[in-house]
C-alpha cells in the first residue's frame, strides 16, 4: 500500500507582531530558524549513481536522510540548529523538497542537532555557531586526513566538539550582551558500519530496530544523576518540572567533558536524533512505532514533528531521520546489542584517567526565559545535585570531597564549636 502524502506542518509564527522577518541566506550549514513564513526547513542530500558501491566499486551504506525543525506552538523565535553533511566533500547538504540518498565514502558522514540556550539571539547563534564550528574543525583536521582509523574519527568528533564549546565560550566573553549563551549538541559520525556519538547536554539519538527504539546517549541532566544515584525512578523523572535542568552544555564554561559512544548498525536501522522539544514529549516506543511504520524518512520527520505539536509543542521541535541500507550493511543478528556504550578515549566522561573537575552549576534549556544562566532557587537544585553526589559515591564506596553545602557550613559549625567550648570553660570556673 502505498502512503499518504505528509500533512501540513503548523508553520512558525513570526518573531515580532506585526513585522516579518527578511530571508536570511543560506550560509554554511547555518539554518534559517528565522525564516517562519513557510513549513519547517528541510534538509536533504545529493542523489548518487550505484548507491550500494562506492566510487573504487567496494560495497558502501547507503543513507536515506531528511531533517526537518519546527518553532512549535509557544515559542516565537526557533533555537534548534541541525546539520546533515558528507564527509568527504566536507559540504553540507542543501535544501530541496524531498528526501534523497547519501552514499558513504571514505570519510563518511555526519549529523548534528544543537538546541540553543539563552534567548532568542543568543540561543539561535550559539546552536548555529555549534555546528559551523563542528564542520569548519572537521574540515581541516578529518576531511584531509589519509588516515579513517574509528580511533582518529571517534577523536576529530571529540575535538571538533570541544573546539565548538571554546569558540562559543570566547564569544560570549567579548560580547557581554550574549553572556551565557550555550547550546546542547549530539554530533553524530557515521563511519563505515558503525557510528559515533559525541555528546553534550540533553538532545538525543536513538537507533530504531525491529520495532524498538534504544537511546544511544546518555542526557548529561539532573535527572539523569539522580536516576543514576537511586534518588529517582525514570518515571518520577519523566513528570519532574526539573527535566529541562542539564550539567553541561557548550559555550557556558570554558571547558566541557564530552561523552563519546558507538554503536554498529544493521541493514534497515533507523538513526533519530532530535532536541528535546520531541523526546521530551513523546516516548520512545511511539518514536519506534512512527519510525517502523513508515519506509519514507521524510514522513517520519513529519508525524514526529505532528504528535510533538499534538502534545503541546512548548518548545522548538527538531528531527533528523536516517535509515541505513546497502551492501556494507549485514542483517540484524540475535546476539546484536544496541544502546549505550562508551567509546574507551581520553578525556571524555569513558576516561577512569581524566581528573575530576567540579560539576557546573545546573543549567535549564528550553522553555525557561532564563536560558544558559544559572537558575533562580539554586540553592535547592544544588541540595537535589549534592544528594545525587553522595548517593553515587556511598554506592560506589569512594569518598568524596566536600560538596559546596558542606564547605558553606563550616565555618558556622566551627563558631558553634568554639562558642560550646567557652560556655563549658565558663560553667566549670563558677562551680569552682
Amino acid at each position: 500500500m502505498s502512503e499518504s502524502p505528509p500533512g501540513p506542518v503548523r508553520p512558525a509564527r513570526l518573531n515580532t507582531p506585526g513585522v516579518k522577518p527578511t530571508a536570511r541566506p543560506s550560509v554554511g550549514i547555518r539554518q534559517p530558524a528565522l525564516d517562519c513564513n513557510g513549513p519547517p526547513h528541510d534538509a536533504v542530500t545529493a542523489s548518487v549513481p550505484h548507491p550500494n558501491r562506492s566510487s573504487d566499486g567496494k560495497p558502501r551504506v547507503v543513507a536515506r536522510v531528511y531533517a526537518l525543525t519546527d518553532v512549535g506552538h509557544i515559542r516565537e523565535h526557533n533555537e534548534d540548529t541541525f546539520l546533515v553533511a558528507d564527509l568527504e566533500s566536507g559540504m553540507p547538504v542543501q535544501f530541496e523538497a524531498a528526501s534523497r540518498e547519501l552514499s558513504t565514502e571514505t570519510h563518511g558522514l555526519l549529523f548534528l542537532v544543537a538546541d540553543g540556550m539563552g534567548g532568542a539571539a543568543s540561543g539561535e547563534l550559539a546552536s548555529s555557531m555549534a555546528g559551523d564550528a563542528v564542520l569548519d574543525t572537521l574540515r581541516v583536521t578529518w576531511v584531509p586526513a589519509e588516515t579513517t582509523a574509528q580511533e582518529e574519527f571517534a577523536e576529530a568528533l571529540r575535538d571538533a566538539t570541544d573546539t565548538a564549546n571554546a569558540r562559543i565560550h570566547r564569544f560570549a566573553r567579548e560580547n557581554p550582551a550574549h553572556r551565557g549563551m550555550g547550546t546542547t549538541a549530539t554530533v553524530v559520525g557515521l563511519l563505515g558500519d558503525r557510528l559515533f556519538l559525541a555528546q553534550v547536554g540533553d538532545s538525543r539519538a536513538y537507533l530504531v530496530r525491529q520495532g524498538l527504539a534504544q537511546q544511544l546517549t546518555k542526557d548529561q541532566s539532573l535527572m539523569q544523576r539522580l536516576i543514576e544515584a537511586g534518588e529517582m525512578t525514570p518515571e518520577e523523572a519523566e513528570a519532574s518540572d526539573r527535566r529541562n535542568i542539564i550539567l553541561q552544555a557548550l559555550g557556558p564554561e570554558a571547558h566541557v567533558t564530552v561523552d563519546v559512544t558507538h554503536q554498529q548498525i544493521r541493514r534497515g536501522d533507523t538513526l533519530i536524533i532530535c532536541s528535546d522539544g520531541l523526546s521530551g514529549l513523546v516516548r520512545a516506543s511511539e518514536i519506534a512505532e512512527i519510525a517502523s511504520s513508515h519506509s519514507d524518512v521524510r514522513l517520519i520527520c513529519r508525524r514526529l514533528i505532528d504528535r510533538a505539536n499534538e502534545l503541546g509543542g512548548p518548545d522548538n521541535i527538531t528531527v533528523i531521520a536516517s535509515r541505513f541500507d546497502g551492501d556494507a550493511l549485514a542483517n540484524t543478528r540475535d546476539d546484536d546489542s544496541v544502546g549505550y556504550v562508551a567509546f574507551p578515549l581520553r578525556n571524555t566522561l569513558a576516561d577512569d584517567t581524566l581528573e575530576a573537575r567540579a560539576p557546573q552549576a545546573p543549567f535549564r534549556s528550553d522553555p525557561t526565559p532564563v536560558l544558559g544562566t544559572p537558575v533562580p532557587n539554586a540553592g535547592e537544585l544544588e541540595e537535589e545535585f549534592d544528594r545525587a553526589r553522595e548517593a553515587e559515591h556511598e554506592a560506589m564506596g569512594t569518598d568524596e570531597p566536600l560538596t559546596d553545602r558542606e564547605r558553606k557550613a563550616l565555618p558556622i559549625q566551627l563558631l558553634l564549636l568554639v562558642i560550646a567550648a567557652i560556655v563549658v570553660v565558663w560553667w566549670l570556673v563558677r562551680n569552682r
